[in-house]
This record gives structure tokens, C-alpha cells and sequence, in this order.
């Protein structure tokens, strides 16, 4: 059964619902009462799968299917094919993901490294809606350009190839086999580890 939201005027940031077959996350809402005619709830709505932002409004009142998520945490354990195989860190059990389910994170993804998983449970069947890595990991560089010492007011930075085959930006001064602080956010070096 669709777990609904009794009505708009539920609405809360955070909230998820479905529509149009998709799972959408409440960003902001405002109830507007017009000095005639019906209240109606103006929204902004993320769409988890893909991260389209819209503005929808609603009737006041109106009953709208909460979308019913789980999320687990899981690790990596490791990679077979095209698939990345992920253990329930509870239950033991295993799943299998691939780099579209799995998002950008996928260049950072390191065996035995933890992460979020939501899924959207609907009737019998389990569908993957994000993946969420740790904010920062530690990486090890496997190629870059030699390390300048000494001058690092100027700013400089080069591209780095870490392990997982991600390509970042450094200062000028980092080396080959050194191991630093990624920000799986923004792809961001963050410093030395």
C-alpha cells in the first residue's frame, strides 16, 4: 500500500513523495491563502534520481503518495565486471550496483570503504535512488608531475591521477605516493594525510 501523506499541508523540507513515477525531496514549501478562492501549498521539489529542481503547487489538502525510502549503510567489498558489489553491514547480505546507480562518487569508490545507500521500497521490489559517499576520503596519488618544493605562495596546481582513477587538482608540491584528503563533494583537495 502507497504510504501517503494525509495532505500538502504536511509538507515539510526533507519530505519525499512520488510523483510521476519518481521520487521527489521537498526543498521548500510556503501555504498560500488567497482572500478568495482555495489555500494551496507552492513547493520546490528535487527529484532524488537525477536532481531536476521544480516548482509544482498543490491544492491545500490535497493527498499526495510519501515515497517510503530505507537507508543502509553498506561496503564496498569489491568490483566484478561492470559491477561494484556492495555488503549490508548489518545483515551480511550483497548487492550489486553499477557506476549510473552509483553516481560521480564512482571515481572515488575504494574497496572496504563504507557508504549510505537509499532505496525506494516499493511493494516486493527495492530500487537504488543514491549513493552517498563520506564527505572526505584519503587517496593515493599514482600519477602527477614531480614535486616542486619550496614555493607554494603562488597557488600553482597540476592534475593529479589518484588510485581510484580520479583526476584532481594539487599544489605543485605534491609527489607521486603521497596519500591525501580528497572533498568527495566538490572534488576538492583538502590537504596531506
Amino acid at each position: 500500500f502507497p504510504v501517503t501523506i494525509e495532505s500538502s499541508n504536511d509538507f515539510r523540507p526533507g519530505v519525499s513523495i512520488v510523483l510521476d513515477q519518481s521520487v521527489w525531496r521537498v526543498v521548500e514549501f510556503l501555504h498560500v491563502k488567497p482572500g478568495k478562492g482555495s489555500a494551496f501549498v507552492r513547493t520546490k521539489l528535487k527529484n532524488v534520481q537525477n536532481g531536476n529542481v521544480v516548482e509544482k503547487t498543490f491544492r491545500a489538502g490535497e493527498t499526495v503518495p510519501q515515497a517510503s525510502l530505507e537507508k543502509i549503510t553498506m561496503q564496498h567489498t569489491y568490483k566484478e565486471g561492470n559491477e561494484f558489489v556492495f555488503m549490508d553491514m548489518e545483515t551480511y547480505e550483497e548487492d550489486r550496483l553499477n557506476a549510473t546507480q552509483i553516481g560521480d562518487g564512482v571515481k572515488y569508490l575504494k574497496e572496504g570503504m563504507e557508504v549510505n545507500v537509499t532505496f525506494w521500497v516499493k511493494q516486493e521490489e527495492k530500487q537504488v535512488l543514491e549513493v552517498e559517499l563520506p564527505n572526505s576520503v584519503v587517496l593515493e596519488v599514482v600519477e602527477t608531475d614531480p614535486g616542486v618544493k619550496g614555493d607554494t605562495a603562488t597557488g600553482g596546481t597540476k592534475p593529479a591521477t589518484l588510485e581510484t582513477g580520479a583526476i584532481v587538482m594539487v599544489p605543485l608540491s605534491i609527489s607521486k605516493g603521497e596519500r591525501i584528503k580528497i572533498d568527495t563533494r566538490e572534488d576538492k583537495y583538502l590537504g596531506r594525510e
